[in-house]
C-alpha cells in the first residue's frame, strides 16, 4: 500500500476511480464510443460498470485510450495498435523487473 502521503484522498484523486462516462470519455478523447467499445473487445480496457450497468472509465485508462487514439489517428488498425500498447505494457513491466533483479543481486548497490 503507498505511504499515506501519496495515497489518494478521494476518488477523484485516484488515477484508477471509474469516474468518467462512455459518453464523457469519448468527448474528453475526441472519439466515439464505438471506438471505446472496441478497445474493450480487443481487451486493452475493461471499463467497470455502474449498478445499471453502463460504462465507467479511469483517468488511467482513458490516457491508455488515447494513446491507442494516437496509434489510429497515424494510420494503425485498431486491433495493432491495442497489441502495440499491450507489449509496450509487458516490455516495460520487464524491464522494471529485470533492474530489481540486477539491483538485488549487485553487491555494489
Amino acid at each position: 500500500m503507498p505511504p499515506a502521503s501519496t495515497r489518494p484522498t478521494t476518488p477523484l484523486d485516484d488515477d484508477d476511480y471509474p469516474a468518467y462516462t462512455m459518453g464523457r470519455a469519448a468527448d474528453m478523447l475526441g472519439t466515439t464510443p464505438a471506438f471505446l467499445r472496441a478497445l474493450g473487445e480487443h481487451r486493452l480496457i475493461t471499463p467497470l460498470r455502474s449498478e445499471g450497468g453502463h460504462r465507467r472509465y479511469s483517468r488511467y485508462q482513458l490516457r491508455i485510450a488515447a494513446r491507442a487514439r494516437e496509434l489510429v489517428d497515424a494510420g494503425t488498425a485498431v486491433e495493432a495498435a491495442c497489441r502495440i500498447i499491450i507489449l509496450e505494457d509487458q516490455l516495460e513491466e520487464a524491464q522494471r523487473i529485470n533492474e530489481e533483479l540486477r539491483a538485488a543481486h549487485d553487491p555494489a548497490q
